[in-house]
This record gives C-alpha cells, sequence and structure tokens, in this order.
C-alpha cells in the first residue's frame, strides 16, 4: 500500500458516514480560527453531510468559524437536482445555523462556465489573501474527495485537459459528461492539512485497490496532497466482507 495513504475499511456506509463525520468534528473541534472544508459531492458523502445537520454532531459543532467550499460543480442552477451545491444545502446547510458568508458556492448563473471558473479562483484567492499558495500554508483544513469507477475525483477525469493545468486555481470542464463543470485543479485540491477518500460500493473496488498500490494511471493517483491523506471505505469497496 502507498505510505502516504492512511486506510480505514469501515463496516458498511453508514459507520462510514458515522466515521467520517466524527472525524470532522474532532478536527474542526482541535483548531482556533477559520476552519475551512472543501466538499466533495455524491451519495456516499451525502450520508455524512446529513449526519452533521442532526444535534448529536449540529449542536457541537464550530459553524460560525466554518467556511464550505466545493471542489467541483456542475455548470447548472443551484436549485437543479444535478447541483452540488443543492445536495449539500438539502442535506445539511439548511438545517444548521451558518452564517451566510462562510457558504462559497461556484457561480453558476449569468456567465459561461469559463467566467465561473475564473470567478471561483477570485474568490478563493481573496480568501487565501494571495495569489500563490504557499506549501507552508494550505488553503484548505479538509479536502473531502470521491472516487469514480473510472479514476476520477472532483472533476478531473482521464482525459481531460485539466490533469495539466497548474497555473490557474480552477478549471471549466466539458466533453467529459452530459453538462460542463468547474473543477478545483491539482495544485488548489493538493493545498491542504487533511485529505480523505470516501468509497463506498463493490463498484469502487478495483480503483480503490489502485490507489491503495499507486498502480495504474488515472487521476486519483496523481494527487499527492500536502498534508495527511486518508481513505474512509466500506467493506464492499475495500473487497472484505463485512
Amino acid at each position: 500500500m502507498r505510505r502516504d495513504i492512511a486506510l480505514e475499511v469501515l463496516s458498511s456506509p453508514e459507520t462510514l458516514a458515522a466515521r467520517v463525520a466524527d472525524w470532522l468534528l474532532n478536527l474542526a473541534n482541535g483548531t482556533n480560527g477559520r476552519f475551512a472544508i472543501a466538499l466533495a459531492g455524491g451519495s456516499t458523502p451525502r450520508a455524512t453531510y446529513r449526519l452533521l445537520a442532526t444535534p448529536h454532531y449540529r449542536d457541537r459543532f464550530p459553524w460560525a468559524r466554518t467556511h464550505w467550499f466545493w471542489g467541483d460543480e456542475r455548470f447548472v442552477a443551484q436549485d437543479d437536482p444535478r447541483s452540488n451545491y443543492r445536495m449539500v444545502a438539502d442535506a445539511m446547510l439548511t438545517h444548521v445555523d451558518i452564517p451566510a458568508g462562510r457558504i462559497h458556492p461556484v457561480p453558476t448563473i449569468g456567465m459561461s462556465s469559463q467566467d465561473a471558473a475564473l470567478a471561483y479562483e477570485r474568490m478563493l484567492k481573496a480568501f487565501y489573501g494571495s495569489e500563490m499558495l504557499d506549501p507552508a500554508r494550505p488553503l484548505f483544513d479538509v479536502n473531502l474527495l470521491g472516487l469514480g469507477e473510472d479514476g476520477h475525483f472532483a472533476s478531473l477525469f482521464p482525459g481531460s485537459d485539466a490533469l495539466d493545468e497548474r497555473e490557474h486555481w480552477t478549471a471549466a470542464v466539458s466533453g467529459q459528461q452530459t453538462e460542463a463543470r468547474i473543477t478545483l485543479t491539482y495544485p488548489v485540491l493538493e493545498s491542504c492539512r487533511y485529505a480523505a477518500f470516501l468509497v463506498s460500493g463493490a463498484a469502487k473496488s478495483a480503483m480503490l485497490r489502485g490507489l491503495l498500490s499507486g498502480e495504474g494511471d488515472f487521476p486519483a493517483n496523481r494527487f499527492h496532497p500536502k498534508g495527511e491523506l486518508r481513505v474512509f471505505a466500506d467493506c464492499a469497496a475495500a473487497g472484505e466482507g463485512a
């Protein structure tokens, strides 16, 4: 297994979601000052977001000083069922008391996808306070990630030009899925204290094996964050019996 990955295998998607919620709560409460999280889309992290909105977590989480960002977004309206923003809002954000200035969705209305990517880049740089990323000062405290069956993560897909982007913090991605997307690029996704892949289901097992072994040329295997990299997987994804 890759030496830079810490793996935890949980018995079910439900126990995976609870473990990640506990992990996030402990990390956030172990800090002072603002706490920044980059969010993943998809069904696996959604279960964690729903848990964070329940009283057990909601009443202990430092919402007032936590900032929420998106690792990628479909270029659709925020109320579209395909929107990652809408998924997170429905699962968590509308159920807790968060100051509006702490929520930072990708803009998707009134501009092209390329302009939306540049607008999100400007917002990230303003939040960070610099045009350049400093390896000693990560942008995010936590970066939550999914893993696709083709090895993509965020909206960095095999064969995409965005895989080679190292100057811009964001990229517009088209021609990979039915709708255009906005994604953070490798340098920004890697600028974090902790990164975690949340992986559930037997369909992800082949790619998870490749990620853990470091074998195979797919987007997730090119990801090397500045901080600690963890994988939370259920037994089905890990190829283990429950």
